[in-house]
């Protein structure tokens, strides 16, 4: 029995020497941002069960403190070289990356979360379930803001469903609303199909390459045989298409109109801004990380999806903007679209240059996430005096929301890249650049041609805004009869930020375009 075990306890010693240690040790810090978004997720879930009905809005406040706490948690990381989850026979292989671009990312997704629970703190009290929206936001955010660390396939994959399934449930929140059902359908319908093409695609890669990692597929596409070739170049094209659709590139655009129109008013700025961040992200990581190799396959087609998507977006909100009741929520659809074929071009650029052209596609997204949400926001505030949200109904808001309206201005300013929208100019004017430094003048050229379309539309509405009311302004009336316009101070807040960092983004847009001179990987 001695001889026995002791032949037994060598036998371990040899498996373990042969082995590689499998246990992990787990950086917290790194993966804080979206951890907390996930626990606070949770915490408010199980809170709603004992919190009474007219004390809900604590779940709301509860909710922006867990986003808060979130995008502190970044400031520690802001040397943006901590990775986690690595491979113990590779260690310089991760799934987890806090650099530069994920601190960018998770910036622009906590704080475009953030806002919108700030626009929805009056709605969760009269129009929408408490509990239940405030759980989806937080765990769709804590998909978002895990994405852009993802360095393996199956995270990437698994942050994209963690990110948008919540989203589909937001959509459709307004219960006994058969435009929010309808829009909540072709959301879920539209995206699940994006999925499985994206799944089939990551298969391919795969089944190509024999590993999920991000930068051992970039080693790895290289060495394919000629026989997987045409399977490996399948699985690269399927993987974008998926992630095209998250950025309502054409022609998987057509959800967007409608589903803006038929959420909740804080959801579709959300979609517009978040769920266009967790696209981008992904698609910059696909191609640029994972797939380098194949630039010739997925270079052109980005740069002629970014040429139809811009043109698609602006000429359908220019043929909007023409119509006698247009929306604000569909006019700002359309402009989305338009606005995403202008990131998608830095991406497209960086195939065919060697200089970093990723910083461009960032800086312009931190620029469009800062505006448009301010847009939604004072869009918000018109909605609750005009529920239909009409573009005539913005007539005369200088004169009776005067600095809303001067806001509201600046933000249109911006988005059509004129002054004194400065940030707007220098962003386009950079996104431009990357398209002529890397020999896409076709690209550039209709680039130019859009902005000179949209600038039909933004000015239109800027003007509209200034003209003379038609009627009486509507108010309200203190005991005194005196006129008062009041303003939520959840939405005032989100305006008032909007504005503060648009405009210090247009005094000093260093503090965004340095992103377009430095490399963010």
């Amino acid at each position: 029995m001695a001889g026995g075990a002791n032949e037994f306890a060598s036998g371990l010693t040899t498996l373990s020497a042969s082995t590689p240690n499998l246990v992990q040790s787990v950086d917290w810090l790194a993966i804080a941002p979206p951890t907390i978004a996930a626990v606070v997720a949770l915490a408010v879930l199980v809170a709603d069960l004992f919190v009474p009905d007219t004390h809900k809005r604590l779940l709301g406040i509860g909710a922006i403190g867990g986003l808060l706490l979130a995008l502190l948690a970044l400031v520690p990381l802001s040397d943006g070289d901590r990775q986690t989850f690595c491979l113990t026979t590779a260690p310089e292989t991760c799934s987890y990356s806090a650099d530069h671009f994920t601190l960018a990312i998770q910036l622009l997704v906590l704080g475009g979360a953030l806002l919108t629970a700030l626009l929805s703190l009056n709605d969760t009290r009269r129009d929408l379930p408490a509990g239940e929206f405030w759980f989806l936001l937080l765990a769709s955010a804590a998909g978002a803001a895990l994405l852009p660390a993802s360095r393996d396939l199956a995270t990437l994959v698994v942050a994209l469903e963690v990110a948008s399934l919540p989203a589909f449930a937001l959509v459709g929140l307004k219960r006994g609303d058969r435009r929010s059902s309808e829009a909540a359908l072709k959301f879920f319908l539209s995206s699940v199909t994006a999925t499985a093409v994206t799944l089939l695609g990551v298969s391919f890669v795969y089944g190509t390459t024999g590993t999920l990692h991000l930068t051992e597929i970039a080693t790895r596409l290289g060495e394919v045989s000629g026989q997987l070739d045409t399977l490996a170049k399948t699985g690269v094209a399927l993987t974008l298409i998926g992630f095209a659709f998250k950025t309502a590139a054409v022609p998987f655009h057509f959800w967007v109109p409608d589903t803006y129109v038929g959420a909740p008013l804080p959801i579709a700025a959300y979609l517009s801004v978040v769920g266009k961040a967790v696209g981008f992200s992904g698609l910059i990581l696909v191609t640029v990380i994972a797939f380098p190799g194949y630039a010739d396959v997925w270079g052109p087609a980005i740069a002629v999806l970014a040429a139809l998507t811009m043109t698609a977006g602006n000429v359908a909100a220019l043929r909007q903007s023409q119509t006698r009741a247009w929306s604000a929520v569909r006019l700002l659809a359309w402009s989305s679209v338009g606005q995403a074929g202008y990131i998608l071009v830095p991406i497209a650029a960086a195939a065919y240059s060697s200089d970093d052209q990723i910083g461009a596609t960032v800086a312009y997204a931190l620029m469009y996430a800062a505006v448009n949400l301010g847009a939604f926001a004072v869009a918000a505030l018109v909605a609750r005096t005009h529920p239909m949200n009409r573009i005539s109904d913005y007539r005369g808001l200088y004169a009776t929301r005067p600095l809303a309206a001067l806001a509201m201005g600046f933000f249109l300013l911006c988005l059509a890249g004129l002054p004194p929208g400065i940030i707007g100019l220098f962003a386009k004017v950079t996104v431009f650049s990357s398209a002529v430094d890397a020999g896409l003048g076709w690209l550039a050229v209709v680039m130019a041609v859009n902005v000179v379309i949209a600038l039909y539309y933004y000015l239109q509405w800027t003007a509209i805004l200034f003209r003379a009311p038609e009627g009486a302004p509507e108010q309200t009336t203190d005991g005194g009869g005196v006129a008062v316009l009041r303003a939520p101070s959840a939405i005032t807040v989100a305006i008032a930020l909007t504005a503060t960092v648009a405009v210090a983004l247009s005094g000093y847009p260093q503090l965004v375009l340095r992103f377009a001179a430095t490399s963010l990987f």
